[in-house]
């Protein structure tokens, strides 16, 4: 479902991202394959660096479909950048990606509070954050944070997941499971 990015993908990501449902929602924007490939190279170095972690998400045949990242780490906190290409959308594929890089995150390479910075006018976004039960909108809980997002203008919302939910989170879900496990048995 997700693996460290690498040069060999980008064309086919690049041929994804540019998309016109797609591209203006990316944050590291490429207007062409040549500089696409450059700031996939800055990306490894700076995931070798600490300063972001970044993963390519696949399909069930292992074709990369989109990206995930941790951007701005700070404090054992970063924002998340997700996209996925266009026919990807609405195929299931955001929710498994997101579980994967969450629990990388926080159970393996320490990170306590991933920030998401949503576009109000990404409704697509915007429904995706709030079916999952582990965000809490930050807007009044993180004030100083969004501020600062939005020193330009309203443009955007914020929501947190912190470890503690997340765990929580994983916690109640694998108790179901066995619940559920146990009832068919």
């Amino acid at each position: 479902m997700l693996k460290k990015r690498e040069l060999q993908d980008s064309q086919a990501l690049y041929d994804l991202m540019v998309h016109p449902d797609v591209f203006p929602f990316v944050r590291q924007k490429a207007y062409s394959y040549e500089e696409f490939l450059f700031l996939t190279k800055q990306t490894i170095e700076a995931e070798e660096r600490g300063e972001l972690i970044s993963r390519t998400i696949l399909d069930e045949w292992g074709s990369p479909i989109g990206t995930i990242n941790l951007f701005d780490i700070q404090e054992n906190a970063g924002f998340l950048g997700t996209w996925l290409g266009k026919p990807f959308h609405g195929k299931g594929y955001n929710q498994p990606a997101k579980d994967a890089f969450f629990a990388e995150l926080f159970f393996e390479l320490g990170i306590e509070t991933i920030f998401m910075r949503v576009r109000k006018v990404n409704q697509r976004s915007l429904m995706a954050v709030q079916k999952l039960p582990y965000v809490t909108l930050a807007n009044e809980t993180r004030k100083s944070l969004l501020d600062e997002l939005n020193a330009n203008g309203d443009i955007y919302n914020l929501f947190e997941v912190s470890k503690d939910l997340y765990t929580l989170h994983t916690m109640r879900v694998g108790h179901i499971s066995e619940e559920e496990h146990l009832k068919e048995a």
